[in-house]
């Protein structure tokens, strides 16, 4: 890609912070509602309770080590750079709704323009929407091998570690240090960024663990997405109040009130 392409690519308008969050927030929400239920029977050998620990050990092991030795987050950035795109191009050909084989490779066009445009609009978009896919086929990958019940207890897990990081100021150091490593200058994929909007991988992976867990009741999975979509929306407007929130937070609410929903409904028609 030339220079006059990269140059063009950049001259896109950044949103303002308002725009950007709340794109990130509705785009959360449409995780939830993409994945579809899919099966491979070979991953059940695999299929054990303790995979439901992978959301809260995703924060607690990443700020840890990010936080003991800084330079490590230069190693998860080349981590997610690896792991994203194929795991992105199943999501593609496979696992949302109306996917198809060939749309796997829609992942390189996408990775070059996040290459070529780095702090643009498109570049930026490009680059979320890698991460956003690639999210959905690793929730889908832990739906696949984690016993439903304990993969929402996980979810909360999830919620009530990144609540705690933040309200404790756990998180935001080691976060910034996470959010600026560079592998070499090719995409950052291990965190969201949107203008001058943030979000963590783990906000993207819990949403798209929930929409693969809802997967199959389409119907549910659409509730739980518009639920999603309004807390989110919601807790976006404390952002007046304060500069960082855990937004696995509405994910986790969402996935609380269906719950709800569903045993009130039980008891209805009992």
């Amino acid at each position: 890609m030339g220079p006059a392409v990269g140059q063009s690519l950049r001259a896109w308008a950044m949103p303002s912070f308002a725009v950007s969050i709340a794109t990130l927030s509705l785009l959360q929400a449409a995780l939830v509602a993409l994945p579809r239920a899919r099966r491979f029977a070979w991953l059940d050998a695999f299929r054990s309770p303790w995979w439901a620990l992978v959301p809260a050990l995703s924060i607690v092991v990443v700020i840890g080590v990010v936080a003991l030795k800084g330079e490590s987050a230069t190693v998860l950035s080349w981590l997610a750079l690896v792991a994203v795109p194929p795991f992105a191009a199943l999501a593609l050909g496979w696992l949302i709704h109306g996917a198809r084989p060939e749309w796997g490779a829609a992942v390189a066009p996408l990775f070059v323009i996040a290459w070529a445009a780095p702090g643009s609009l498109l570049g930026e978009a490009a680059a979320t929407a890698l991460t956003a896919l690639g999210c959905v086929g690793l929730g889908w990958l832990l739906v696949s091998v984690a016993p439903a019940l304990w993969l929402k207890l996980g979810i909360y897990a999830m919620a009530a570690v990144d609540t705690w990081f933040v309200a404790t100021n756990l998180l935001q150091g080691p976060n910034a240090v996470l959010t600026a490593a560079a592998p070499s200058g090719l995409p950052r994929l291990q965190v969201v960024h949107l203008g001058d909007a943030l979000m963590g991988f783990g906000d993207f992976f819990a949403a798209a663990t929930l929409g693969s867990l809802l997967a199959a009741s389409p119907r549910l999975q659409m509730r739980g997405a518009w639920l999603v979509a309004g807390l989110a929306l919601a807790f976006d407007l404390l952002f007046f109040a304060v500069d960082t929130l855990p937004a696995t937070v509405p994910v986790a609410l969402g996935l609380a009130l269906i719950e709800l929903w569903g045993r009130t409904a039980k008891r209805t028609a009992g």
